[in-house]
C-alpha cells in the first residue's frame, strides 16, 4: 500500500501547514495517552480541528503514523547536522544529545511511533541510512579533536539513546529531568579526559525518587 507521508509535495499554504503541525502534535499526544489504536476522530478533537481537515491531510491512520515517523527522523537528522556546525566539536556532540533526548524523553507518543509502529519497523533501515552519516560526522569530529574516546563508534549512540529515553519516558510524569543526571554520567565516560568529574544534576527528594523508580518498574498500561 502506498502511504502519503506529506513529503515530496507542493508547499502547503500557511494555514494548511499550521493545521498539519497541530494535527501531528495532537497525534503524538493522543498516541502517548491511548496507544496507536486511537482513532483519527480522537486526534481531530485533540487538535481542535474538524475531522474532515484531518482526513484531507491524512486519509487514514497509517498515513498519519508515517508522517509522524518521517518528521521525527527529519528532525533528529537536522539536529545532528546542526550539532556538527558548532565550532567546538565536543559541545556540538553534547548539544545534539541533549536536544534529541529532550524531545524523545518528553514525548512518549513520538517514541512509540518511531520504534513501535509497523511503519517504523519496516522503514528502520532507511531511517538509519538518513541519520547515520550525520551522527558519524559528529563522532568523527569529536574524536579528531581529541575529545571523544577512540573506541566509541557511531552505532553506540542509538543504544545509549534507547537506555536514557526508556528512563525518561517512564519517569517523565514524576521527575521529568531525571534523565539529565544519567546523561551527565555517560558523557564523562565518553570523554577522553576531564580535569574533574562533571557536576551532576541533583537527585529529586526521596519520595519523588521512589515514585519515579516505581513508575519505571511498572508496565505501561494502555486501554484497548
Amino acid at each position: 500500500m502506498s502511504i502519503d507521508t506529506g513529503h515530496h509535495e507542493r508547499p502547503l499554504r500557511a494555514d494548511a501547514e499550521r493545521n498539519r503541525a497541530k494535527i501531528l502534535a495532537a497525534a503524538a499526544q493522543v498516541f502517548a495517552e491511548r496507544g496507536l489504536d486511537a482513532t483519527l476522530d480522537e486526534v481531530a478533537e485533540a487538535a481542535g480541528v474538524g475531522v474532515g481537515t484531518v482526513y484531507r491531510r491524512f486519509p487514514d491512520k497509517d498515513s498519519l503514523i508515517a508522517a509522524l515517523f518521517e518528521d521525527s527522523i527529519d528532525e533528529i537528522t537536522s539536529l545532528a547536522r546542526a550539532g556538527s556546525q558548532h565550532e567546538d566539536s565536543w559541545e556540538g556532540l553534547v548539544w545534539f544529545l541533549e536536544q534529541a533526548l529532550q524531545r524523545q524523553c518528553n514525548n512518549r507518543g513520538l517514541r512509540d511511533v518511531v520504534v513501535g509502529s509497523s511503519y517504523a519497523q519496516s522503514n528502520l533501515a532507511r531511517a538509519k541510512q538518513r541519520i547515520g552519516p550525520a551522527i558519524a560526522l559528529l563522532v568523527e569530529r569529536a574524536q579528531a579533536d581529541g575529545h571523544l574516546r577512540r573506541d566509541v563508534v557511531a552505532v553506540d549512540f542509538p543504544i545509549m539513546e534507547m537506555m536514557i529515553t526508556a528512563l525518561g519516558n517512564m519517569t517523565a510524569s514524576v521527575t521529568p529531568d531525571l534523565w539529565r543526571r544519567y546523561l551527565a554520567i555517560i558523557l564523562d565516560g565518553l570523554a577522553v579526559s576531564r580535569d574533574a568529574p562533571s557536576p551532576l544534576p541533583e537527585l529529586p527528594n526521596t519520595a519523588l525518587l521512589d515514585e519515579a523508580l516505581h513508575s519505571a518498574k511498572s508496565p505501561l498500561r494502555r486501554p484497548h
